[in-house]
């Protein structure tokens, strides 16, 4: 990868990561964008669905099931708009579960790029099986792996 698409991924991953700070999680705060030719076309936080409080663990701190992930806010943003994400680069600050995988592959998003590692390796592995270009870039190294 040339120096200046490593720039613009770490920038966009930077704002994703401040995208994140949005949520009212207390788990696990995560912010995604969808950026196609330089442009940010959606984005996406965590959280619970429109219309519900916006608190997402239950009171054993568990994770409330109609929890919405960062990646499946943006993909349903965008299919409220006029925006079409075939062949975008999608920004997650954490790689993605099996479901948003599948999200991913099916709205054309071309490529991802992300920052922490998930426990399981299930939606990446689908990514990569998919032939979706899957980058990890660390922030505290502030390089590609």
């Amino acid at each position: 990868m040339d120096k200046k698409q490593h720039s613009l991924d770490c920038r966009y991953l930077r704002m994703a990561r401040i995208w994140a700070e949005n949520s009212y999680c207390q788990r696990r705060k995560v912010g995604t964008l969808v950026v196609k030719n330089k442009m940010i076309i959606s984005d996406g936080y965590n959280g619970t669905p429109s219309g519900f409080e916006n608190v997402c663990e239950d009171s054993n701190n568990v994770t409330k099931p109609y929890v919405l992930h960062a990646e499946a806010n943006a993909i349903t943003k965008l299919a409220r708009s006029g925006n079409n994400s075939e062949g975008a680069t999608i920004y997650v600050t954490d790689a993605p579960c099996i479901e948003c995988a599948k999200l991913i592959i099916q709205a054309g998003i071309k490529r991802i790029v992300y920052a922490e590692k998930y426990r399981l390796t299930d939606g990446i592995d689908l990514l990569q099986r998919a032939n979706i270009e899957v980058v990890k870039i660390d922030f505290e190294k502030n390089k590609e792996e």
